[in-house]
């Protein structure tokens, strides 16, 4: 399930309420004064995960208060998030006539006419969007052009935009306009755009990234480790250039690299951490004991930073008697209580379950502890307990959770996952709604909750108005975009699908992303490509990785 409404009773409270509302107007024509109570069905409807009736509502609350371009701004906003063309253009006349044409009208403007497939007026207003004398006139063309929602539609625009010579002479724009041609499948633009960033901005240490990205996409791993190789000692002069170049190589399969990078000038705790963490993801237990008593030899004072992280380089080491040293060393602070929690994981590891339980249930019932830790120490003991396969001791730790903090979304939405984890999706299900009713608007259980209708039921309607609620909440959350081209696909929209699937691993690379692009791209026929982030998932997440197990029994890959 990848990563909250009042109650069941409420959700319906909400559609009723836009269903009444719904009626009350289609009995008696609006008048002139009933833009608040439009605009307040429109907020129902957009409650209820009915984007459509949303964006009918807000073109209606337009239309009725006159001279309010701040209602016809939303509802044209609205209607492009819910794909619907028509209302768009009319709520975008009543926004242009209400108000100056501001940057983020035209790109309105713009994404309108991409999803019109007017290629030529979105040419036009996106290049003018470029051409703007402000700073980010070249971020909303950008946006107007991934708005879109066609790839060969935009990439189409965007070699024209080459071609004219639009993009401004900055950096920043050129390296973002790289990347989305990358994102959409289109090599091709993507070189052209590195050999005029490499043009345009010689001896830049940043164009690397880009060309090292676009050679690893095009399946040139060696060569963009060259480039790679070339830029590194710049990382010495740009510290800010050390994490960009890590994830590089570490997106290149190689987290060694990564760490050697990263050891590169000046140190603190932070790349420390990140240093630690690749090494542990490679499995370089040599390299990693090796920065751990280099750490070690600099520990000479009551650190609580370091000595936490000293504890977790030794739990990754199986040192687990020097990792519980290190975590009760922890003199104080914030990190106090997280390496106490810590410790009794520790214990758990050295057959000491005893002890770690004990501990913990002195943590739950500590008045001096915060609700943070109490919280943590629940959460710990049902995850401990789930690793013993006691799945009494389980639900009772989440079961006693919950009486301290009831409906608590961390407990609810953790047991959820239990739930799914042992294929009870009545049970999870009924967890993440109880988020609901207290918090009705949370997106991360909203997107939960809709990912796992569409992927483990057939309510793929219902999945989808829970994730358009949570995509007008939060429509750049690579998780959300996942699952809103997931239930697209068990809708059996697989070009709207494969659309949204790339944006979403162009935001994050994420193994479960990764399966879910191949499973689209090979029931559409794309096998090669298919395999090629079938691999991509598997090199991700090489354990336990559920998603691509479903979808390789699923194609046959």
């Amino acid at each position: 399930m990848p990563a909250t409404r009042r109650s069941l009773r409420l959700s319906a409270s909400i559609a009723a309420c836009a269903a009444l509302l719904s009626w009350a107007v289609a009995a008696a024509p609006a008048k002139p004064d009933d833009a608040m109570t439009q605009t307040l069905a429109g907020e129902f409807a957009l409650q209820a995960g009915d984007i459509d009736s949303a964006a009918r509502w807000y073109l209606q609350a337009a239309r009725s208060a006159s001279g309010d371009a701040g209602l016809a701004e939303r509802a044209t906003r609205i209607a492009l998030l819910a794909n619907d063309s028509r209302i768009a253009a009319d709520a975008l006349d009543l926004w242009r006539k209400r108000a100056p044409r501001t940057l983020g009208m035209r790109g309105a403007e713009a994404t309108l006419a991409m999803r019109q497939g007017k290629t030529g007026d979105a040419l036009r207003g996106i290049e003018s969007l470029l051409r703007d004398p402000g700073k980010d006139g070249w971020r909303y063309a950008l946006g107007a052009l991934d708005g879109g929602k066609d790839d060969k539609r935009a990439a189409k625009v965007l070699g024209s935009i080459i071609d004219d010579g639009a993009i401004p002479q900055n950096l920043q724009a050129w390296l973002a306009f790289g990347g989305f041609a990358q994102r959409i499948g289109s090599p091709a633009l993507a070189e052209r755009i590195v050999g005029e960033v490499v043009r345009r901005f010689p001896g830049e240490p940043r164009v690397a990234l880009l060309r090292a990205a676009q050679l690893r996409e095009a399946g040139k791993p060696d060569d963009a480790r060259k480039v790679l190789a070339e830029a590194s000692d710049a990382a010495l002069l740009l510290p800010d250039l050390r994490l960009g170049l890590a994830a590089e190589y570490d997106a290149l399969g190689d987290p060694v690299a990564a760490a050697g990078v990263m050891a590169k000038g000046p140190q603190d705790e932070d790349s420390y951490a990140v240093r630690a963490a690749l090494l542990d993801k490679a499995g370089d237990k040599a390299a990693l004991g090796a920065l751990y008593d280099e750490l070690k030899r600099d520990a000479t004072r009551p650190d609580p930073a370091r000595f936490m992280l000293l504890g977790q380089i030794a739990e990754s080491l199986e040192r687990n008697e020097e990792a519980l040293t290190w975590y009760r060393s922890v003199p104080g602070g914030e990190q106090r209580w997280p390496a106490r929690i810590r410790s009794d994981y520790v214990l758990h590891e050295l057959k000491r379950g005893t002890e770690a339980y004990s501990d913990l249930r002195a943590i739950q019932a500590d008045a001096s502890a915060d609700d943070d830790a109490r919280r943590g120490a629940y959460l710990a003991e049902a995850e401990l307990k789930a690793k013993d396969h006691d799945d009494a001791a389980e639900q009772d730790a989440y079961a006693r959770g919950l009486g301290a903090f009831p409906d608590d979304p961390a407990l609810l939405y953790a047991r959820s996952l239990s739930w799914e984890r042992r294929d009870d999706i009545a049970k999870a299900e009924a967890d993440l709604r109880r988020i609901l009713v207290a918090e009705p608007d949370n997106v991360a259980a909203l997107n939960a909750l809709g990912y796992t209708l569409a992927d483990r039921t057939t309510r793929y309607r219902e999945a989808l108005a829970l994730i358009d609620r949570a995509r007008a909440a939060d429509p750049d959350n690579a998780a959300i975009i996942d699952s809103y081209g997931w239930v697209l696909y068990r809708l059996g929209r697989n070009g709207e699908a494969l659309t949204e699937l790339r944006r979403a691993f162009g935001l994050q690379k994420d193994p479960e992303i990764a399966a879910h692009l191949g499973e689209v791209l090979w029931v559409q026929g794309e096998k090669d490509e298919a395999r090629r982030f079938f691999d991509e998932s598997k090199r991700l997440q090489p354990d336990d990785n559920r998603a691509l197990q479903r979808a390789l029994e699923k194609t046959g890959a």
